[in-house]
C-alpha cells in the first residue's frame, strides 16, 4: 500500500501546485475591458464572459493581455515559449468562468507587405487614365435628390462632409460578408434591396454605394480593392479614396467599419500614405468610432497590421469612376487597373481580356509598376 500512498500524495502535491498558479479575476459584471500591449492606446477593447464555454479562448497577437474589471485587474503573459495560459474568472462570488489566453502567431503579412516596398516610377506601359463622372450626370442627380445627400453631407467643412457620407453609408446597410451583392450594382438599387433589413450588403457593395454618393455631391473618388500577393485567395477587402480640395490629397475611407486612418498628429492619411507606413513601421491611428455593424468596434492592431497589412499588397481602381459602373450588360466592357509591386506574381501579361460568351460581356484588367500613375490627382486638382 505504501507506493500506491506515495504517488497519491505526490499527484496531490502537484494538482495542489497548479491550483495554486492559476489566477483569478473577480468581477460583478459580464462585459469589462482589457488592454493588450501591442494595440494603439486609444484601442478600446471589451471582453465578456462565457460561463458555458470551457475554456473560453481569447487569441492576442500580443505578449500581454490585462483584463480590467470594477472589482479587479489581472495581466497575462504569453509568448512563443509560453504559448497558453488559464485563469479563472468568479462572477458574483458564484459563477466560476474558465478563461484562456492563447498567443497567435498568424500569416506574417506585413513581412510580406515589407517585400513589396519597390515600385518603378520609370514604367511607362500605356494604360488608360482615371476618370470621374460629373455629378451633372442624370443618375447622379437623381440620387442625390432621393436621399437628400445635401443634408446627409451637412454644410460643415469638407473632410466633415466626407465623413458625413461614410457615417451614413455604414449606419444605413449593415455589412453582409456571406452574400454577393444585388445584379444591379449601384447605390440606389442595392439600398432599396437592403432597405427591409433582410440582407446587407459585402465591402464592395458598400464602397460602391459610397462611391457614387461622393460623385453625386461632386467628389471626385474611388472604390480600390485590396488584394493579398496570392492570386488565388477567399478573401479581399474593398474601401474608397476620395479627393480633398482642402487638403491636396486623397483619403483613406472605409465604410464597412466606419474607418479612415491618422498619423501620430492626427492628419488624414491616403490609402497610399497607410501602405507606406505599415512598411516603414510608422504610427498609424484609427479612429476611435470605427466598428463592424455597430456590433463590435474594429481593433487597431488587428485590422491594420493584419488585415490591411494583407489586402494592400496589390490595389486595383476602375478606370472609370461612375454610376453603375459594374452592373453587367450585352457589349459592356469594363476596365480595370492594378498597381502591382516589383515582387507581385502577375507581372505579365499587362493587359488581359475576360469576355463573357453568352453577353459578350467584357472585363479588361491592365496592370502598371507605377504608383504615379496609379495615384494620380483628378484632372485640373
Amino acid at each position: 500500500m505504501r507506493p500506491i500512498l506515495t504517488v497519491t500524495m505526490i499527484l496531490l502535491s502537484v494538482l495542489t501546485f497548479a491550483q495554486k498558479k492559476q489566477q483569478v479575476l473577480h468581477t460583478k459584471i459580464k462585459t469589462f475591458r482589457m488592454k493588450v500591449s501591442d494595440d494603439d492606446p486609444r484601442t478600446v477593447r471589451m471582453w465578456t464572459i462565457s460561463p458555458e464555454t470551457k475554456p473560453d479562448i481569447y487569441q492576442s497577437t500580443g505578449n500581454e493581455v490585462r483584463f480590467i474589471t470594477d472589482m479587479d485587474s489581472l495581466t497575462v503573459k504569453v509568448s512563443k515559449k509560453n504559448p497558453v495560459v488559464d485563469f479563472i474568472v468568479i462572477y458574483n462570488q458564484t459563477d466560476t468562468c474558465h478563461t484562456r489566453v492563447e498567443f497567435f502567431k498568424g500569416p506574417d503579412y506585413l513581412g510580406k507587405l515589407k517585400q513589396a516596398k519597390k515600385y518603378n516610377v520609370k514604367d511607362l506601359r500605356p494604360v488608360p487614365e482615371f476618370t470621374y463622372q460629373d455629378s451633372s450626370n442624370v443618375d447622379l442627380k437623381d440620387l442625390r435628390k432621393k436621399y437628400n445627400l445635401d443634408s446627409i453631407a451637412g454644410e460643415a467643412s469638407e473632410i466633415h462632409q466626407m465623413l458625413n457620407l461614410m457615417h451614413w453609408i455604414h449606419n444605413l446597410v449593415e455589412h453582409d460578408g456571406q452574400h454577393g451583392n444585388p445584379e444591379e450594382k449601384n447605390a440606389d438599387h442595392m439600398i432599396q434591396a437592403c432597405s427591409d433589413g433582410s440582407r446587407g450588403l459585402n465591402c464592395r457593395g458598400l464602397a460602391i454605394s459610397l462611391n457614387e454618393c461622393f460623385l453625386a455631391m461632386g467628389f471626385k473618388s474611388r472604390y480600390i480593392t485590396g488584394m493579398p500577393k496570392e492570386l488565388k485567395f477567399d478573401d479581399c477587402h474593398v474601401i474608397n479614396m476620395v479627393y480633398s480640395n482642402d487638403l491636396k490629397k486623397w483619403i483613406y475611407l472605409d465604410p464597412t467599419h466606419d474607418a479612415y486612418v491618422m498619423d501620430e498628429k492626427g492628419a488624414l492619411l491616403s490609402v497610399e500614405e497607410v501602405r507606406e507606413r505599415l512598411i516603414n513601421g510608422k504610427p498609424l491611428l484609427l479612429n476611435p468610432g470605427a466598428n463592424w455593424n455597430n456590433a463590435e468596434p474594429t481593433e487597431a492592431q488587428e485590422y491594420l497590421r493584419y488585415y490591411m497589412a494583407k489586402n494592400l499588397y496589390r490595389l486595383e481602381c476602375p478606370v472609370s469612376s461612375e454610376y453603375n459602373y459594374e452592373t453587367e450588360f450585352p457589349d459592356k466592357n469594363t476596365v480595370y487597373l492594378e498597381l502591382l509591386p516589383l515582387d507581385g506574381i502577375n507581372q505579365t501579361p499587362q493587359k488581359t481580356e475576360h469576355v463573357n460568351q453568352k453577353s459578350n460581356f467584357t472585363i479588361t484588367s491592365y496592370v502598371t509598376n507605377n504608383p504615379n500613375l496609379f495615384w494620380a490627382a483628378p484632372v485640373g486638382k
